[in-house]
């Protein structure tokens, strides 16, 4: 049964993810449609956490596949497991048995890799491929063939189709502009970061001992933090770590010499610490005012 949107919303919401209207609703057409989504967005927005908690949320299994440059489409369908080859070889030998390719290619000897395990799975996975903008133009087009056709082809045994089609979530930090047919085959969301209120819930919701003033003193600092200028902008896992980080410490208020201390937990740039650190009596104030 394919859940509502409302269902799906309370779903993520159980399992501490804070999905909006239109994110639920693209997540809703992925499992309704069986169409992939594109999801982009800065990098900690919770692109990544979004397929992870459809995964849970639907009682499927996540398949992830990380992209890198250079990845190919071997490394990301299937490999040969040489050495078990190599050994069931041997064995004939000592037995003075002659083998054929088809002994030494069959399917026990085939290790899939995460697309592969997404076509073969029975029940229809999750299938997480992460940071496509990292993969290099080759590996994309080769993608569009298998989105489109749900099957892939082994040399040695002959073309492999889906047993039950995935549910493709793609995500991008768009350190390079994607291809139109990619596009073209995609949902679109573009992720941003929570509002005030809605990352005050995800904190709440992933941290349930923290008390409401150090809480909302947190959101507020990280929000004021994000306004600068920064190399790398903290993304909503630093707001959790660090959240955690000053309930560590038994820190009940956030004030400029805990912010100073625990400074790393939330900007990961030496540049950036330098940047903010004219301002962090002022966050530290203003988190206080409204905290």
């Amino acid at each position: 049964m394919i859940p509502s949107v409302n269902e799906l919303q309370l779903a993520f919401q159980a399992r501490g993810y804070v999905a909006g209207d239109a994110l639920a609703t693209s997540l809703r057409l992925v499992v309704g449609l069986g169409r992939p989504l594109l999801l982009e967005g800065p990098a900690g927005v919770g692109k990544t956490e979004a397929a992870k908690t459809l995964a849970a949320a639907l009682g499927t299994r996540l398949i992830r596949l990380q992209c890198y440059e250079g990845l190919d489409a071997q490394a990301a369908l299937y490999e040969w497991n040489y050495a078990r080859q190599l050994l069931h070889l041997r064995a004939a030998e000592l037995r003075g048995e002659g083998l054929s390719d088809e002994d030494l290619y069959g399917e026990q000897f085939l290790m899939p890799r995460p697309l592969l395990q997404a076509i073969q799975e029975p029940q229809s996975a999750v299938l997480l491929i992460d940071e496509i903008d990292r993969a290099d133009d080759a590996f994309e087009a080769f993608l569009l063939e298998l989105l489109a056709e749900w099957q892939i082809t082994v040399p040695e045994l002959g073309t492999l189709s889906a047993v039950s089609r995935p549910h493709v979530i793609l995500t991008s930090n768009r350190s390079r502009e994607l291809s139109d047919a990619l596009r073209r085959r995609c949902l679109y969301h573009w992720t941003e970061y929570p509002t005030r209120a809605q990352e005050l819930q995800i904190v709440h919701s992933r941290l349930p001992g923290i008390n409401e003033t150090l809480a909302r003193q947190v959101t507020d600092a990280v929000h004021a933090l994000r306004a600068l200028p920064l190399g790398k902008t903290p993304g909503v896992a630093e707001t959790l770590d660090w959240a955690a980080a000053l309930m560590t410490l038994h820190a009940d208020h956030l004030d400029a010499a805990a912010l100073q201390a625990t400074l790393g937990a939330v900007l990961k740039l030496r540049e950036d610490q330098l940047l903010a650190a004219p301002t962090l009596q002022a966050v530290a104030a203003q988190a206080q005012s409204r905290g």
